[in-house]
């Protein structure tokens, strides 16, 4: 396993839509899912799309399991929401994409998702509250759309200049 880099907006590859994953779940992709993880909790983080370590497959992790409890890692290979809710609710979101920055999303409370997991079983199941958020937010990544784009024009372009200006102050106090 290995932690690889997280891209950070503004770089274009997060707006790639990612391609299916073909052949079904190979020892590929769960190397792949295992780097991913080891990245997210390193990051930290609770979800985790492969387009943000720069492969643009439909593969996410995540791991909502809260500070204290045992790890409780999910995988999802070609995710894809079957059905939502009309009921939405606000939540305050962040990624690991748009570092430092958080905002309110609408998002359905539950959506009916159905992905293949770590050992390629086909899953269907109703998410909600958290997860159903989670896994919404890192779907959105799958069709190269960041949380940021939820919000007004402003608002989006504020975030974008505030992770720019955060990288620059970074870069420069590494090279002093």
């Amino acid at each position: 396993m290995a932690i690889r880099e997280i891209l950070t907006v503004p770089d274009p590859r997060l707006k790639e839509v990612s391609k299916p994953v073909e052949g079904g779940v190979t020892d590929d992709i769960r190397a792949l899912m295992d780097d991913m993880l080891e990245t997210m909790y390193d990051a930290p983080g609770i979800g985790l799309a492969a387009i943000q370590i720069g492969v643009p497959l439909r593969v996410i992790v995540m791991d909502l399991a809260k500070e204290g409890e045992e790890p409780q890692p999910k995988f999802f290979v070609n995710p894809e929401i079957v059905e939502t809710v009309e009921e939405t609710q606000p939540y305050e979101e962040g990624c690991l994409s748009v570092p430092d920055i958080f905002d309110q999303v609408e998002r359905p409370e539950k959506c009916l998702i159905r992905y293949l997991d770590y050992d390629g079983f086909k899953v269907e199941e109703w998410a909600e509250d958290l997860y159903a958020v989670c896994i919404q937010h890192e779907m959105d990544h799958l069709e190269g759309t960041l949380f940021i784009d939820h919000l007004s024009r402003l608002k989006r372009q504020r975030a974008v200049d505030k992770v720019k200006k955060a990288k620059l102050r970074a870069m420069r106090e590494n090279v002093a």
